[in-house]
């Protein structure tokens, strides 16, 4: 055979990989699409207040983190709360506001206008993205900045992670153990992981072609790592709530979500799915060695239920599982669809940590 002829066979092979690339690639994200269409609609049954901007308006702290990148910190609560201060870590493409239906309760009287802060992650939010490439060790260099400009000297945090939020907490611990025990009272990782995200959310259907199933890792990283703008169209919204909620979230939630995640930033939404692509932070799991409570739904598809139970089992060999919470029928966005039982047990967790404080004192 020839040159030429040789030439023309790759590029006929060439051009067949591409299509069978093309196939397999479309029959996942079809799938997917056929899965989230059929789903069942969101609940409409009205606003919920919790979702609501707080009454009183945060005090903005603009935190500036080890590489100069400029972070938004907000602090809500009165001034007169000399108990633990609660911090509060968002997740990928959320931003501050996703803690509203917890703000809206620890801040209030109901609540013991308890001292809580939240701050964007950085691209998210009012945070400056920075001109670092994201990297997982970063989240917790970001989140001890924070810690360092909010918890007076002399107090401790509690420290509450969503998703990203949660993997930011085990990544501060793996960097900064020397002050899990002295800078932090308890822990409450919620919907989250500490490895292998990417290879074991549930978004693709499991009875997809076998031809198909190779091409599923493509796709994940393609969803997550790909920086186009997300176009706010009303099938939009079935797909939010298909990857975030449980099948029967109300529609209030959805909305509060899909809004949330289509005001990320493209760019920050793609780095940081790419950065969580080579997540491993098992290290910072272990190193958590103050009582630390695992929040999960059992219909969560980005973070399944097996993280959160490989989780509790490494905290229930170290001595520091508080305790496994699963939330019946409920998914990833876990503290915004059982927002009043989450609050109950924050409650919960605040009296635990000020009975045990004085009785050391």
């Amino acid at each position: 055979m020839n040159t030429k002829s040789l030439k023309r066979v790759g590029g006929i092979a060439t051009a067949i990989g591409v299509a069978a690339v093309g196939v397999g690639v479309g029959t996942v994200l079809a799938g997917i699409a056929r899965d989230a269409l059929r789903a069942e609609v969101a609940v409409d049954d009205g606003p919920d207040d919790l979702l609501t901007a707080p009454d009183s308006p945060p005090r903005r702290l603009p935190v500036r983190s080890s590489d100069g990148t400029l972070l938004n910190a907000e602090v809500y609560g009165g001034d007169d709360d000399d108990g633990d201060v609660i911090v509060m870590v968002h997740g990928w493409t959320c931003n501050s506001a996703y803690w509203y239906p917890q703000i809206n309760h620890l801040a209030s009287s109901e609540g013991g206008r308890r001292r809580v802060v939240v701050y964007d992650q950085r691209g998210h939010g009012l945070s400056e993205r920075g001109r670092r490439r994201p990297t997982v060790a970063m989240l917790g260099q970001d989140l001890d900045a924070v810690l360092e400009a909010t918890v007076p000297a002399g107090r401790r945090a509690i420290l509450v992670g969503h998703s990203m939020g949660g993997m930011t907490i085990m990544s501060w611990a793996d960097q900064y153990r020397e002050k899990v025990g002295t800078r932090v009272s308890a822990v409450v990782l919620v919907s989250t992981a500490a490895k292998a995200v990417m290879e074991n959310h549930a978004l693709v259907p499991v009875d997809l072609p076998a031809y198909a199933r190779p091409f599923a890792p493509l796709v994940s990283k393609a969803i997550t790592s790909v920086p186009v703008p997300i176009p706010k169209t009303s099938y939009g919204v079935r797909f939010s709530h298909y990857i975030a909620l449980g099948p029967n979230a109300r529609k209030a939630h959805v909305d509060f979500v899909d809004e949330m995640i289509g005001a990320c930033p493209p760019r920050a939404r793609a780095g940081w799915g790419s950065a969580m692509g080579k997540l491993d932070v098992t290290a910072g799991l272990a190193a958590l060695s103050v009582p630390t409570t695992v929040v999960v739904g059992t219909e969560d598809r980005l973070t399944p239920r097996k993280h959160a139970e490989q989780m509790a089992e490494v905290l229930r060999r170290n001595g520091s599982l508080r305790e496994l919470v699963v939330y019946e029928g409920v998914g990833h966005m876990s503290s915004i669809e059982a927002a009043e039982r989450f609050n109950e047990m924050l409650d919960e967790l605040v009296t635990e940590v000020s009975r045990t404080e004085q009785r050391v004192s």
